[in-house]
């Protein structure tokens, strides 16, 4: 029997902020208040990334330009990792450098090699405030750096050079997700 409730079950699933709106680019905001509207925040982030089939999620993602983001992400060995981390910061992030397919909810159904450490490591808080350190190797450790990313405004897009970048630009354009409203 589990003692706490599963992530994102009292959360609402909020619509994804997608490629070209500003608030993408835009570097997340310190949070300063841990309190329930953080916490609603957190299950909204967890429902929302479970609905799009995920593995994390940035507030950015969801239009909200605060530093926290979720994930519920095997590592290289299928090891399970969930949680959230408010105000993160990557104080590790080394290893062997991996390119490997990655995508994002924000730009759906395309994705491209991407250059990523292995390792990684994020120091911050939880939703109530209690400091957290969270580990990555493999996949898990590219979902940590993916995510923290989101968070100084940047997406996975801006690692890429030359034909990749290109390649991935031209998917963008063609993307049924990037086509103005009728009328607009």
């Amino acid at each position: 029997m589990r003692n706490a409730s599963i992530p994102g079950t009292h959360g609402r699933v909020r619509p994804l902020t997608l490629l070209g709106d500003p608030v993408l680019r835009t570097p997340g905001a310190e949070v300063t208040a841990f309190g329930p509207e953080l916490a609603a925040l957190v299950e909204d982030l967890f429902a929302t990334m479970y609905a799009a089939r995920g593995v994390g999620l940035a507030a950015s993602q969801v239009g909200v330009g605060l530093r926290v983001f979720v994930y519920d992400c095997p590592d290289d060995e299928d090891v399970r990792h969930l949680g959230h981390v408010v105000n993160p910061r990557l104080v590790e992030a080394d290893g062997v450098v991996v390119r490997g397919p990655e995508g994002c909810l924000s730009l759906p159904g395309l994705e491209a090699g991407t250059e990523r450490f292995d390792h990684a490591v994020v120091e911050g808080r939880t939703v109530t405030g209690e400091p957290v350190t969270v580990h990555g190797t493999g996949f898990f450790a590219r979902c940590l750096q993916h995510e923290y990313d989101h968070l100084d405004g940047k997406l996975y897009a801006d690692r890429l050079r030359g034909l990749r970048h290109r390649r991935l630009m031209r998917q963008v354009a063609r993307a049924s997700w990037n086509r103005p409203e009728p009328g607009a």
